[in-house]
């Protein structure tokens, strides 16, 4: 153990910028001075000496719990500015010293925790793959490729180019077995796509399209997040889900109703870059909006958080998948994507509600889902995973057999 008295700012800041290369080698394509500059975003007003080391059990019971995660405000401010929660400086702040200390293995941080260069800070590992959800998924893959979003771990940022071609393996069996199942289980019908935000939902519901497009049919989405509320009411609730509290829920199912009748819907309409909806809270049009005109299609898909967690709706979906992608690499994607290019956060705000929402989400919503789908694309893992029941449709019609 080192002594943190002994060290000057410079040394512990030399010591720290090597051991953090082992946590994620993006650090190397830092110059040691671009890391200090980071660095003095983290550094205690009264020094590093002054942070007090926890026990890893202790750490993990804390990070593994809902209460510490519900704890975390997304818009804490200090002199006007938005600033890093505190329970998030902490966490932070114990990991770099006990990596400097020794206290903390590296193995043992890797585990349970990544390090966002943008950020420059650490967030917790979600666990996705619970007992319940193996069990569910009969405990193997369908069938696995060599996992090759492994490139990005010495990124700060990722587009969308190149996450498709990372995903290139998993992505063209899932869209296979899709063909397969909706010809077996008949048309119209509802397709669920579940995934947590920023792992490709949207891309690979397009790719879908284009597919069976090409054969003939006539495909539409829906997209749950347009059934929001305004953020600003949701966040004044404390509503962080995309639950019946969250949506205009009747709206919703009626549209889902009446579009496998065969009629044409409207639906709401949400703003992305300002968070409001085109509806007010008792489902009326505002003044000066328009909603977004779906017509009737042999595919429909859903895309959202937990479409069929919903008791009402699960019914009418014909299929349900949770397309899955790591919380590290969303992360990248994010800051590429809503930070570069739709600027629709501000990157303080941004860290916090990352930092807060994955573990709350992934509880109430995506391990949930994944625990009574039919299918899981892990393009982290590039493994498809689907129940023992699918897995016998397939191998009865198709290309592949359960390995």
């Amino acid at each position: 153990m080192s002594d943190l008295n002994l060290l000057t700012p410079d040394v512990f800041s030399a010591i720290l910028y090597e051991r953090l290369q082992g946590i994620n080698p993006g650090i190397a394509g830092m110059e040691l001075y671009e890391f200090r500059y980071a660095l003095h975003n983290l550094v205690p007003e009264k020094g590093w000496a002054t942070v007090a080391l926890e026990p890893c059990r202790v750490i993990e019971q804390c990070v593994n719990t809902r209460t510490f995660y519900d704890s975390v405000q997304i818009k804490p401010r200090v002199d006007g500015q938005i600033v890093l929660d505190e329970a998030i400086l902490w966490l932070t702040r114990m990991l770099l010293v006990g990596l400097v200390t020794g206290d903390y293995t590296r193995e043992w941080i890797n585990t349970h925790f990544f390090f966002d260069i943008r950020g420059f800070y650490f967030l917790h590992r979600t666990l996705y793959f619970t007992e319940e959800v193996l069990l569910h998924l009969g405990r193997r893959p369908l069938h696995s490729f060599e996992p090759k979003q492994k490139v990005f771990e010495s990124v700060q940022d990722v587009g969308y180019k190149a996450f498709k071609a990372a995903n290139a393996e998993v992505d063209q069996l899932f869209i296979e077995s899709m063909e397969k199942l909706i010809a077996v289980r008949g048309t119209p019908i509802l397709l669920a796509l579940a995934g947590p935000t920023a792992a490709g939902k949207t891309e690979i519901v397009m790719r879908l399209q284009e597919v069976f497009e090409q054969d003939g049919r006539k495909t539409t989405s829906i997209e749950m997040d347009n059934f929001l509320t305004d953020r600003e009411y949701r966040e004044a609730q404390g509503i962080f889900t995309q639950g019946k509290e969250a949506l205009h829920f009747e709206l919703f199912k009626q549209s889902l109703v009446d579009i496998c009748q065969g009629k044409r819907i409207a639906i709401p309409r949400y703003d992305f870059v300002y968070a409001t909806s085109s509806h007010d809270l008792q489902g009326n049009l505002k003044p000066g909006c328009i909603p977004i005109e779906i017509e009737p299609a042999d595919i429909i898909f859903i895309e959202g958080n937990f479409p069929f967690l919903l008791e009402e709706i699960a019914p009418l979906i014909g299929i349900k998948v949770v397309y899955l992608t790591d919380d590290a690499v969303r992360m990248k994607r994010k800051w590429k994507r809503d930070i570069d290019y739709r600027k629709k956060y501000e990157p303080t705000y941004f860290r916090n509600r990352y930092f807060k929402d994955q573990f709350i989400m992934a509880e109430i919503a995506y391990r949930p889902q994944m625990a009574i789908c039919d299918m899981v694309v892990d393009t982290t893992g590039a493994a498809l995973w689907t129940t023992p029941q699918v897995a016998e449709i397939l191998a009865k019609h198709t290309f592949l057999k359960p390995n």
